[in-house]
């Protein structure tokens, strides 16, 4: 009996993995250039560039401005990956994306500007959060005028409880970022993975650009619900703390849930728009 029930749980497992990879499965893209990109840094690349192009589809892009940054794995010293300056989200590509130093210099032969301005807020959370490897800022609507509510972000709706007691506030006391306003703004992401920019916008971060686009995905739909419930001039259902709190904590658990959306995402990505891998 014993050896029975072992060899049922072997299975169960193994159904399980097969359940997993198929939910992650997402299309190999071959390296175009191995002896210019790593492995590593190839597939970042791909993944940076579907993530432009997914804010810009659902909407939370910004013109040419704002920036989603990823740090390249396996470098002697901190590199990252940022989109050009001048190109619209929808444009960007895997291989367009320009590599640069911690202060926002190019290190690779791209013909396209970057903004040093821009990424100084990016670099100010990778450098001092170990965990940040990928940070998103946007400015959309939803995202900006919650960011505009001295409420901040309130829990509404099932969307909000990611981030219940799990989202940072930074007051816009200055348009300058000098070294002492990186380390305040850093203060005030602590651990969580979102971060509310008042009256400028929304940043969510985390290990991988799944994680960071997972954040921003329902921190945006958690904003635009947000928006409109208040837009409606009617009283709102009140939600129980401990309520908040068991749903912020079970979204918590599922692990899962970014690594299978973001693969669904790519997938559909590479349906609509495959030149994103380009």
């Amino acid at each position: 009996m014993l050896s029975t029930r072992s060899s049922s749980s072997t299975e169960t497992i193994k159904v399980e993995e097969k359940s997993n990879a198929m939910a992650e499965r997402m299309p190999d893209i071959p390296n175009p250039d191995p002896a210019r990109y790593s492995a590593g840094e190839w597939q970042t690349r791909v993944d940076l560039a579907a993530a432009y192009r997914l804010i810009a589809t659902l909407n939370m892009d910004d013109a040419i401005f704002t920036h989603i940054s990823v740090r390249i794995p396996d470098t002697d010293v901190p590199t990252f990956l940022i989109n050009p300056y001048g190109m619209m989200f929808e444009e960007v590509t895997a291989t367009s994306l320009v590599k640069i130093d911690v202060n926002g210099h190019k290190i690779c032969d791209s013909p396209w500007p970057v903004n040093p301005a821009g990424f100084d807020i990016h670099s100010a959370v990778h450098t001092r959060s170990p965990n940040a490897h990928c940070v998103i800022h946007t400015h959309s609507l939803a995202g900006m005028t919650v960011a505009s509510m001295p409420e901040g972000l309130l829990p509404l709706n099932q969307m909000s409880l990611h981030f219940y007691k799990r989202i940072g506030r930074y007051s816009y006391d200055t348009i300058h970022f000098p070294e002492h306003e990186k380390d305040r703004l850093v203060a005030c992401i602590a651990d969580h993975p979102a971060l509310i920019m008042e009256s400028h916008g929304m940043m969510t971060c985390g290990p991988t650009v799944a994680d960071a686009f997972f954040y921003m995905y329902y921190l945006e739909k958690a904003c635009r619900i947000q928006v409109q419930v208040m837009a409606g001039a009617r009283p709102h259902i009140p939600m129980r703390d401990e309520v908040a709190e068991e749903g912020r904590a079970l979204f918590e658990d599922r692990h899962e849930q970014k690594r299978f959306m973001w693969a669904a995402f790519v997938r559909k990505l590479h349906r609509d728009a495959p030149d994103f891998a380009c």
